[in-house]
């Protein structure tokens, strides 16, 4: 049977309304997943999702070697919006994905048992807790990047700490560097090129587009060729080369980068609290809880 509180939380996901998002799941058997893809292929899924909202607070920062050589992404959490605008708060992430930059840690748990960049009396660790302490907030490292090349690495910051991007490129000038980081930050590329992509989400996608095919009416002799020339617009959304340059959609990323004689190695791009959904209390339950 499937319950009042499925059909809402596919709803707030999808932004369908509550009968068709009642209907899949009824199809589907309740597979939330399976539910979300027929929403797809019949059309019905909104583009804006509830979901889809960073819930989680704190700061994406990056730090470059001098050389240009090395560059480090990080993102760390706080609770709320405040404490991401705290000066220490803000020191220790700066601190953080210059440690990583510089001692190249394997792992978040590696990263925090080492000693600290600017107190070797204490363990990263130790600060944060620390910091937790001192603050009144929990926090944590959530996770990193660290890109060691020939070439040079070009980062931008987006929203103080909201949006952060790594970039690793070949003869490329300052320009077009902080051009295409702005692009990625902007356009939100999952992939550098068409071959990046994994086997299995291009045929998931193929499987997608020809049901949306077969649904218009289309003749299944047909559905082929046209899930082909869909499937380009589809790699135009997820694949940095293929995007349109956000500053002359008339060029994709891919031929601006082709006429200037440059390379783009690989990217990084973080978005604080993507992923996370954070819990969304009732003020008044709230309340009540503290009382009892």
């Amino acid at each position: 049977m499937i319950t009042a509180a499925q059909v809402k939380e596919l709803r707030e996901k999808t932004g369908a309304g509550m009968m068709d998002c009642k209907k899949v799941l009824t199809e589907t058997n309740g597979d939330e997943e399976k539910a979300i893809e027929l929403l797809r292929e019949r059309g019905i899924m909104k583009a804006a999702k509830k979901s889809d909202r960073i819930a989680a607070e704190g700061l994406v920062e990056t730090y470059i070697s001098e050389d240009g050589k090395v560059g480090a992404i990080v993102e760390v959490n706080a609770e709320t919006d405040f404490v991401a605008k705290n000066a220490d708060f803000q020191a220790f992430v700066k601190d953080v994905v210059k440690q990583i930059a510089i001692n190249n840690p394997a792992s978040v748990e590696e990263l925090l048992s080492q000693k600290y960049i600017t107190n070797n009396a204490l363990t990263v660790q130790e600060v944060l807790t620390n910091n937790i302490a001192t603050i009144g907030e929990n926090m944590s490292i959530r996770r990193f990047k660290r890109i060691e090349t020939t070439g040079k690495v070009a980062s931008y910051i987006h929203g103080d700490g909201k949006i952060g991007v790594l970039v690793d490129m070949e003869n490329a000038d300052e320009t077009l560097a902080k051009d295409i980081c702005m692009h990625i930050a902007a356009a939100k590329p999952e992939y550098l090129s068409e071959k990046e992509v994994p086997e299995e989400r291009v045929e998931k996608e193929k499987e997608i587009l020809k049901a949306q095919v077969i649904n218009e009416g289309r003749p299944e002799a047909v559905a082929e060729k046209i899930v082909a020339g869909r499937l380009g617009k589809f790699y135009s959304e997820i694949c940095l080369l293929d995007q349109e340059f956000v500053k002359d959609p008339s060029k994709k990323v891919g031929e601006l980068i082709k006429s200037k004689n440059a390379t783009i190695n690989s990217f990084i791009r973080y978005e604080k609290g993507e992923g996370i959904e954070k819990k969304e209390e009732n003020f008044a339950e709230e309340v009540a809880k503290q009382l009892k």
